[in-house]
């Protein structure tokens, strides 16, 4: 495991169990962000900001950073962010801080020399009505924070709606599909991984116990030779995740994950036939 990806595992961890309402201390209960004013979500926001960023200072993102995501999610076990980093300021990495989730960094992707890091796609699990904010890292170490408030409870205790063995079947498998463009630009991508993600608040719904926690890590893709993005992950990254986002190719997409058990699956996919768009 990369030193960036133990520091990630790190602040996690202690996220979880250092914060008010941290899973290792209590669980929110599914409502109970809709009922916090803004004085107590921006107390939280500095609290989870101090441990990850310690004193580092933050800036507003407007024009550099931006998440999109539902005002109100329609599963709250599959909410679909979006998160949109401008050209005109180098960026090196982002985060997405989920507020009010048991370990709210959900993701932290570090970009490399292949990566086209203007947008990037994600599902994840959301508790409790909450503020999520994304703050990407320039070049030059400056950060950039923005914010969007997401009504939706419920989503890291959902059960997956199938046996424990059945969301197994085919753990590690990958696909990689390769939207059309034009020759010589980005090449936009979606990385889908079988994986259920279990975070250890599902309970089993024939045997009534807790699925004991299971889930991804690290994934790393890289183009040739050269690094698109090294993404650490924790719970709130829903099951079977799908990821899009952009690259410069340089040859074939090698995809790494590693996952809290421990497990590794590695798979290369064939570099994309130059083609031009309609």
């Amino acid at each position: 495991m990369s030193a960036s990806a133990n520091a990630f595992r790190a602040t996690a961890l202690s996220l979880s169990i250092a914060l008010v309402g941290g899973f290792a201390v209590a669980p929110r209960p599914a409502a109970a962000g809709a009922f916090d004013d803004p004085a107590e979500r921006e107390a939280r926001w500095g609290a989870i900001a101090e441990a990850i960023f310690k004193d580092r200072k933050r800036v507003d993102g407007e024009g550099v950073v931006g998440l999109e995501a539902p005002q109100r999610a329609l599963d709250a076990a599959l909410v679909p962010m979006t998160l949109t980093l401008s050209d005109k300021t180098p960026i090196k990495a982002i985060y997405l801080v989920i507020d009010d989730n048991p370990a709210p960094l959900a993701a932290h992707f570090e970009f490399g020399p292949a990566a086209d890091p203007s947008r990037i796609d994600l599902r994840v699990r959301v508790n409790v009505y909450t503020n999520v904010h994304a703050v990407a890292e320039g070049a030059d170490g400056t950060l950039y924070e923005t914010v969007k408030f997401v009504k939706a409870s419920g989503g890291c205790s959902a059960p997956m709606g199938m046996s424990d063995e059945e969301a197994m079947k085919g753990i590690g498998e990958m696909r990689l599909k390769l939207a059309q463009g034009e020759s010589g630009e980005p090449q936009r991508a979606t990385l889908m991984i079988r994986h259920p993600n279990f975070n250890g608040m599902q309970m089993n719904q024939v045997t009534r116990d807790y699925t004991p926690a299971r889930y991804i890590r690290t994934i790393s893709v890289s183009s040739g030779d050269a690094k698109v993005f090294d993404l650490s992950t924790d719970i709130s990254l829903a099951s079977n995740p799908v990821i899009g986002f952009s690259y410069r190719p340089q040859g074939e997409v090698k995809v790494s994950v590693l996952d809290s058990a421990d497990a590794r699956w590695d798979k290369s996919f064939p570099a994309p036939t130059a083609h031009l768009g309609d």
